[in-house]
Order: C-alpha cells, then sequence, then structure tokens
C-alpha cells in the first residue's frame, strides 16, 4: 500500500504563487508515475500534470501551462510549482500515483490517491 498526503495549499491572491507538496509513504519501491489532478466545486476531477519515475518525462494539460511538475525520489516528494495563480485554479488538489509507466492523464490510471489540498485564489 502507498500513502500519499498532500499540503502547501491555501488562499492566495491573484498573482500569488504556491508550491503544493505530497509526500509519499507505505510500498514506494512501488511507484512510477506521479500526477497532479484537480478538482473544482461542482466539477469532474480534472488532470494537471504527470511525471515518470526518472523525472526524465512530463505531461501537461493545456491550462497548466504556469504550473511546473518535479519529484525528489529520495524524499519520496512530489512538488507542483504554480505561478501566476488565477480564480479559476481555485480547486482541491490530488496527488496521484500509479506503479507502471503511462504518463496517463485520466484518474482511472492511478491506483493511489491523497486526501488532497485546497487552494483557493482571490481575485
Amino acid at each position: 500500500q502507498v500513502n500519499l498526503v498532500e499540503s502547501g495549499g491555501g488562499l492566495v491572491q491573484a498573482g500569488d504563487s504556491l508550491r503544493l507538496s505530497c509526500a509519499a509513504s507505505g510500498r514506494t519501491s512501488s511507484i512510477h508515475d506521479m500526477a497532479w489532478f484537480r478538482q473544482a466545486p461542482g466539477q469532474e476531477r480534472d488532470f494537471v500534470a504527470v511525471i515518470s519515475y526518472s523525472g526524465s518525462n512530463t505531461h501537461y494539460a493545456g491550462f497548466s501551462g504556469r504550473f511546473t511538475i518535479s519529484r525528489d525520489n529520495a524524499k519520496n516528494t512530489l512538488y507542483l510549482q504554480m505561478n501566476s495563480l488565477k480564480p479559476e485554479d481555485t480547486a482541491r488538489y490530488y496527488c496521484a500515483a500509479s506503479d507502471y509507466y503511462s504518463l496517463s492523464d485520466q484518474s482511472n490510471g492511478y491506483r493511489f490517491w491523497g486526501q488532497g489540498t485546497q487552494v483557493t485564489v482571490s481575485s
């Protein structure tokens, strides 16, 4: 089993930056791809970005040009740097991990999920 715990969310103003973190524990040796998704109230969960185990391969959603995904395998931690935040970025952000390589942008491509961290951007 893999446990994922997100942190770093909060209330910020438009134009601010935030860095989200996701700490993995448990059978971390089984983790391959890691990803971020987000879900706004009343909306479906949307893909944000994914990164392969080595970090050499990434894939972003179209709106993620202001975001950068990275990971530190020595610390078993995934990051999402978010710059120039907009009110439409307001959502609960979820960390996800899979045990195989696919760079999937679909939520069903991930076996392990965190509880999420709330990001609220005021105008």
